[in-house]
């Protein structure tokens, strides 16, 4: 990234507005949502040069913004496929087939978990419990989750998702 590092102007204008909801010492309290904010408008990930953007913006050190963004799964320090496929792994979903939806992904996709797909479109990560036990084994797919999932419908999810027909937002 040799560009200059900076917000959108309509985002630029929401950050203004997040860091408002806070006390004038408790900026640091803006850092997440500002962080998915930058995540999304400098192409799906934080490259370090973004993430000192965000530091400054807040007044805050560079290493808590990283101490931040490294520890929450939901934000990506290297460039990502446009469809990200979470797939829980912990124990209602591994008891019910969450290895076996991960390992036909990896086959079908011919990637590694933490990898992207030759044509960028898909990148796989292993997720920690995203709450929908009852519906296991499932998946989050941008902000909406797939459960109860199978490998045919993996299958199909990937076949909308090379369609563009898989809504992110």
């Amino acid at each position: 990234m040799s560009e200059t590092i900076t917000f959108k102007p309509e985002t630029l204008a929401q950050v203004h507005q997040i860091i408002g909801r806070y006390p004038q010492d408790k900026k640091k309290s803006a850092l997440i949502p500002i962080l998915h904010l930058a995540q999304k408008d400098f192409d799906g990930w934080l490259a370090v040069p973004v993430m000192d953007y965000v530091a400054e913006i807040l007044d805050i050190k560079p290493i808590e913004v990283y101490e931040v963004a490294t520890f929450y799964t939901m934000f990506n320090m290297k460039p990502v496929g446009k469809y990200v496929l979470e797939v829980c792994q912990t124990g209602p979903c591994m008891l019910n087939g969450s290895h076996d939806i991960i390992n036909h992904i990896k086959k079908t996709l011919n990637i590694k978990n933490g990898e992207t797909s030759a044509d960028g479109l898909f990148t796989l990560k292993n997720a920690e419990c995203l709450g929908a036990c009852g519906y296991a084994p499932m998946m989050q797919l941008g902000k909406f989750y797939h459960e109860n999932l199978t490998k045919e419908k993996v299958d199909e999810i990937l076949e909308l998702c090379r369609q563009g027909q898989i809504a992110l937002d």
